[in-house]
């Protein structure tokens, strides 16, 4: 299927590696040009040169911003690439690390203000910056990499569920709002488990806890799955490419969970 979205510009954030990069890999592969943003320069370019080579016979615009996109610096800097569209992006993944687990009675003002920026209001301020002139022009996707303890929380990921939550609810209303009828989606994609550094570093705990070796804890945590394995970037990006597609036109505000099975519930 053609998604329709070559010679597009899309900005991808944290897509270095994992899930923002099986993002901007499935967005190269379609066509389309990407600003690709994460803090690691080296990690960044070698992605960039990866992504390069998959093109698939189509010629793209690969563009690596070395910034933390959750910064005004970091922001400015994406915005301001040179080659890249300025703030004129037909797509925008936002994407950013979760703040860590704990208890919620260690955690101070800081540490939610941290989180608010991180994973509500640098995806809020990107949209801002873009939003306006996708529905100017007549087409605009934008995808929030959340998580899937939106659908259910998870207690000791409280800063997580906290922010996620509260940039899910501003989404459900602004998606609804005049955008929707100029072609412009806006919608949440909520992984579960997949295989991804942030997955193993959040095992590195229970692994410990139980006295399993890593790979023991990753093979029970497995087993929980209905799927029985875990995500893979690859097929995450698949489906964040098909939410940027000109065929998802009739998708928007929604909440889309791939978690192989693990979320119990009926909606």
């Amino acid at each position: 299927m053609d998604l329709g979205i070559t010679g597009k510009w899309a900005l991808v954030c944290g897509a270095s590696k994992g899930l923002g990069l099986g993002c901007a890999q499935a967005l190269v592969r379609e066509g389309a040009n990407v600003v690709i943003v994460a803090r690691g320069a080296q990690q960044l370019e070698t992605a960039a040169a990866e992504l390069r080579a998959i093109h698939g016979g189509k010629a793209v615009n690969v563009i690596g911003v070395a910034a933390d996109i959750t910064t005004e610096h970091g922001r400015t800097a994406a915005f301001a690439a040179p080659g890249g569209p300025g703030s004129a992006f037909d797509i925008v993944v936002t994407n950013a690390g979760g703040p860590p687990p704990g208890d919620f009675r260690d955690w101070e003002r800081e540490a939610w203000i941290k989180a608010l920026d991180a994973n509500m209001l640098t995806p809020i301020w990107l949209i801002r910056a873009t939003v306006d002139g996708m529905a100017q022009r007549g087409f605009g996707r934008i995808v929030n990499i959340t998580s899937g303890a939106v659908k259910a929380p998870i207690y000791n990921l409280g800063l997580s569920n906290g922010a996620r939550n509260g940039l899910t609810g501003f989404i459900a209303g602004l998606a609804r709002s005049g955008v929707a009828a100029s072609n412009v989606t806006i919608n949440n994609l909520l992984p579960g488990a997949f295989d991804t550094d942030r997955l193993r570093a959040t095992m590195v705990t229970a692994a410990q806890k139980s006295g399993q070796t890593m790979d023991a804890a990753l093979d029970a945590r497995s087993k929980t799955i209905p799927a029985k394995r875990f995500g893979t970037s690859q097929e995450f990006g698949a489906i964040c490419a098909f939410l940027c597609s000109q065929q998802a036109s009739y998708i928007t505000g929604q909440n889309i969970l791939a978690d192989g099975g693990g979320y119990p519930g009926t909606f």
